[in-house]
């Protein structure tokens, strides 16, 4: 081949000599561009900066200001830090496994056998090893190699042989190499290592090598990386407020929970302080639900496997489900995965009318899922959970009626809890998955066209999401940021014509037949009690709003034996009133006791001295505040009462 024919994105189609390099391209075109270009395409495949472009297709180059490009930086970052820790004498025998980028970041999965192990005290050594090596401008070349040659390269590195041993016989085998060091990888690198200037090393942790359970524990090993140095400033401070909003510091903190392997992993302890949170919640959206015409019930939390058998639970979720009890009889009892069949029995105890439909049932059911103990996470990721559950049986015609009138229900909660920064997801099904999702082109197209329509009857703005359906129905996700990052589903409506179906459910129309097929709606206002609760913790940064605090009143006596007697007097007040008050009985200074009320974020504090005794006053301090105001005790109890019922919101409910 001696000439080489470029598509350019924009159609632009040009020709280059055999041999020629990426950066040989942007030259061409400019210097300017050459300096900015990171990597390029050729058919949608890596082709790095100093490599030969291998044929003629369609050409792209990927500069700093695309997208991709920071993926590729922090890529880059993984490698130098693999060849950093090579080059540190306590780690020069250390193994690799993965190093890919992530969102905000890069890791590489590590192990250094029975020698040192990289801890946070190792990471100032090694970042100045990596700027070193930044410094030396080493160019990052990629060639393609036999599965021979890649064996015999890695030969010392038993998790590097094992992936290679893995890939397909036809694949082809590439690696990268920057000066000393090589990696095995398929491309998207920087240039050279004087790219990678701005990076910094965060955390270190245990993960199972490839995610499984049963195969060794390696150290992973976090960083971040990004084109300018104020933007690493803004992301480790962007961490460091989500360390002080990680609702497992600050439940530790304010006595909220605790899991222990004593206990079990994934079964969270609620401590009193962090039972009254979830009482208040669940006292809340049950009185919420009852004045929405919400029949409340009780169901076991161990059913017949058949249930779940004739559901699709078993079919299509069986690797989340804990293990049958064989009773001995024939039987088999499951710990219930989901709460909809329970109440699909509810429905079915006996004849419906249309004159029932609505027909809506809630319950605060526990469930159980199979976790594996690497995804467990506090409150928010368990083996065992209460759902704010619910499920409506419903004519078909008067389907979107009833979801808009759910979404109705949900956003008013949203306000009462004051929470802003969510997203809609409509979750579809991946028509190609025939395995997960039930097989029926005219009920998903039905569906999916009907949440669709509803959502902009509604004039909401939304996102659509291929493959994250239910196996019975398309749905309507709320996604929340949490502190960590991350993304997870606080709420979810969703549309089902085939557990109907599969139940063989039925209600007498107004012809006076009893072949007429509900439709069911699934829904969860406020998800399970442990991941909201975890989401409050960290949305509100456990200073909880007054009517959700565990403690709302802190009464300071100046003096126990001189005042005791008129705290413990409010103290009953308030009791009677239905606030939660306290009696400081410490003997410490009295600043102390002010700043621990502040560390512990109880809303309201209370000093009582001489002067509020003979007054029949309250000296009043909020939290967050250096402000102190002496009231009547009437006033005061009257000023909490309504902070309690506007769910301390700026202005009252009307």
């Amino acid at each position: 081949m001696s000439e080489l024919e470029l598509v350019f994105p924009d159609g632009a189609i040009k020709t280059f000599a055999a041999g020629t390099k990426p950066l040989d391209v942007a030259e061409s075109i400019s210097k300017s561009l050459a300096k900015k270009s990171v990597s390029a395409k050729l058919n949608g495949e890596y082709v790095g900066m100093h490599d030969v472009i291998p044929a003629s297709g369609q050409f792209q180059l990927i500069t700093t200001s695309d997208d991709e490009a920071l993926d590729l930086l922090r890529h880059s970052a993984s490698h130098l830090l693999a060849q950093a820790l090579k080059r540190i004498p306590k780690f020069s025998n250390i193994h690799f496994g993965v190093g890919p980028f992530i969102e905000n970041g890069f890791y590489y999965d590590t192990d250094n056998g029975a020698g040192n192990q990289v801890s946070v005290e190792d990471f100032a050594e090694i970042e100045a090893m990596m700027h070193k090596i930044v410094k030396e401008d080493l160019p990052i070349v990629s060639r393609e190699i036999t599965r021979e040659e890649a064996l015999s390269m890695f030969k010392d590195d038993p998790y590097k042989v094992e992936l290679i041993n893995d890939l397909p016989a036809e694949e082809k085998i590439t690696i990268a190499v920057q000066g000393d060091h090589i990696e095995l990888d398929k491309g998207g690198l920087v240039p050279s290592t004087s790219w990678i200037k701005h990076f910094k090393l965060v955390s270190v942790a245990g993960a199972y090598w490839r995610g499984d359970s049963s195969n060794h524990m390696m150290q992973r090993i976090y960083g971040t990386a990004f084109w300018k140095a104020v933007d690493v400033e803004a992301e480790l401070q962007r961490r460091q407020e989500a360390k002080e909003r990680d609702h497992r510091n600050i439940g530790r903190d304010l006595d909220l929970f605790f899991t222990s392997q004593e206990v079990g992993s994934g079964l969270p302890v609620w401590l009193p302080n962090g039972a009254t949170i979830r009482r208040q919640v669940e006292r809340y959206i049950v009185d919420k639900e009852l004045s929405n015409d919400y029949l409340h019930v009780y169901t076991p939390i161990l059913s017949n496997l058949n249930l779940y058998k004739t559901s699709g639970h078993w079919e299509h979720y069986r690797e989340d489900m804990f293990p049958p009890m064989d009773m001995g009889d024939g039987e088999f009892l499951e710990l219930r995965p989901m709460n909809c069949p329970s109440h699909i029995m509810i429905y079915k105890h006996k004849p419906r009318s249309y004159r029932e439909l609505p027909m809506r049932i809630a319950e605060l059911g526990m469930m159980h899922r199979y976790e594996k103990s690497g995804a467990l996470t506090g409150l928010s990721r368990v083996r065992e959970m209460t759902l704010n559950d619910g499920h409506t049986f419903v004519e078909p015609e008067k389907l979107e009626e009833e979801f808009k009138s759910i979404l109705k229900m949900m956003m008013e909660v949203y306000e009462d809890f004051n929470i802003t920064d969510y997203r809609f997801r409509l979750s579809y099904r991946d028509p190609k998955n025939t395995a997960k999702y039930f097989d029926d082109d005219e009920m998903w197209e039905k569906s999916q066209k009907q949440l669709k329509t509803a959502m902009d009857d509604l004039g909401l703005d939304y996102f659509e999401a291929e493959g994250e359906a239910a196996f019975y129905g398309p749905k309507l996700d709320v996604q929340t940021k949490t502190a960590l990052g991350g993304e997870e589903t606080l709420s979810t409506i969703q549309l089902d014509f085939l557990l109907p179906e599969r139940f063989d459910l039925s209600y007498i129309g107004e012809d006076g037949k009893d072949n007429h097929r509900p439709v069911m709606l699934h829904r969860g206002i406020v998800g399970t009690m442990e991941r909201f609760t975890a989401y409050l913790i960290e949305m509100y940064k456990g200073a909880f709003p007054t009517w959700l605090s565990p403690l709302q009143v802190q009464i300071i006596p100046v003096n126990l034996g001189a005042h005791g007697d008129y705290a413990r007097r409010i103290q009953q007040q308030l009791q009677v009133a239905g606030l939660r008050a306290n009696v400081e009985t410490k003997d410490a200074k009295m600043g102390y006791l002010i700043r621990e009320a502040q560390t512990k974020k109880v809303p309201y504090t209370l000093v009582l001295g001489d002067n509020e005794v003979a007054d029949e006053t309250v000296t009043v301090r909020q939290y967050g505040s250096e402000k102190t105001e002496t009231i009547s005790i009437a006033a005061f109890e009257k000023l909490i009462l309504a902070d309690v019922a506007r769910y301390s919101r700026e202005t009252a409910v009307e």
